[in-house]
């Protein structure tokens, strides 16, 4: 495609015996968020390494923005910013002293003040790196990949180990990068953090790409079985299940209802609880989420 600032075809790399990568087919759209998912020793890595130009490939066609990075110069390079797992700021300089330093490696460079302020790290500026804690410290990560006013960005695992508290703060940092028009690739073991960031994403195992597609359409996620779950006195399950057809389950005491029309299913369940005066305890209607579906999928643990 015309927008494509990803495109890779049959791309291959093994080390000895090990084939890393089997043929993988990939495509990153100009301006979204893609996630790249899989179980460790999948070919993650290997495959990043490849875009970002610092592993030599053994087949296949790849460009990144335009050119095959493999060969690329500095000016492709200062358009490319890089987040990576695990990032050393030098501790003694400022929030503000850091970013100006980098940006001294740009022939062109986005506004110091302006990248602190989109970071959300304003009333930061002249806190020392060292005295950041760790969400921060990762806000001055990206901060430093954006300084170049990079059009591409690669976000390596960017929330591992953060709280919950701080992961969110994070997310609403890569979902300022959309709002002014980056693209980013996004690795991640969090299916939550994929499911809330990313347009599109893709599933990486042994090698290949075994599934790609928006979270909610993933491995037919969107047109799965819904399950609708409840909690009824033992005397009024059989009339529950006499009331709505489907595939019923239960144990302990809570009744289970697979049904691929949900709606019609609780619109009759209702009913008939109303009518019966019988309460629907603990009630819950839930799709497979995407971790459920990237599990059935590389047959691992999300973690």
């Amino acid at each position: 495609m015309s927008d494509a600032v990803i495109s890779v075809r049959g791309l291959r790399k093994s080390y000895g015996e090990v084939e890393a990568l089997r043929g993988i087919d990939l495509e990153v759209r100009q301006g979204e968020i893609f996630a790249f998912l899989g179980p460790n020793g999948a070919g993650k890595t290997t495959a990043i390494s490849v875009l970002e130009g610092y592993l030599e490939r053994d087949a296949g066609t790849v460009e990144v923005l335009g050119e095959d990075p493999a060969g690329a110069g500095r000016d492709w390079r200062a358009r490319v910013g890089f987040v990576l797992q695990e990032c050393r700021m030098e501790p003694l300089l400022t929030v503000r002293e850091t970013l100006e330093m980098y940006a001294g490696y740009y022939r062109r460079h986005r506004s110091v003040s302006e990248t602190i302020e989109l970071v959300g790290l304003g009333e930061k500026a002249d806190e020392r790196a060292g005295k950041l804690s760790g969400g921060q410290q990762r806000r001055l990560d990206v901060a430093v990949a954006l300084i170049g006013d990079a059009e591409l960005l690669f976000l390596d695992e960017p929330t591992t180990g953060f709280d919950p508290s701080a992961r969110r703060a994070a997310w609403q940092v890569v979902e300022g990068l959309r709002e002014i028009g980056k693209t980013v690739l996004l690795t991640t073991h969090y299916m939550d953090e994929a499911q809330a960031l990313a347009d599109r994403v893709a599933v990486i195992a042994a090698g290949e790409i075994i599934a790609a597609g928006t979270p909610d359409d993933l491995g037919g996620r969107r047109e799965a079985e819904t399950v609708i779950s409840f909690r009824v006195p033992d005397a009024a399950a059989a009339g529950a299940r006499a009331a709505v057809g489907g595939d019923w389950s239960g144990s302990n005491g809570r009744l289970e209802l697979r049904t691929g029309e949900p709606t019609r299913a609780l619109n009759e369940l209702t009913a008939w609880a109303i009518a019966n005066g019988v309460d629907l305890g603990a009630l819950e209607v839930a799709r497979p989420s995407l971790e459920d579906v990237y599990l059935e999928l590389t047959g691992t643990d999300a973690s």
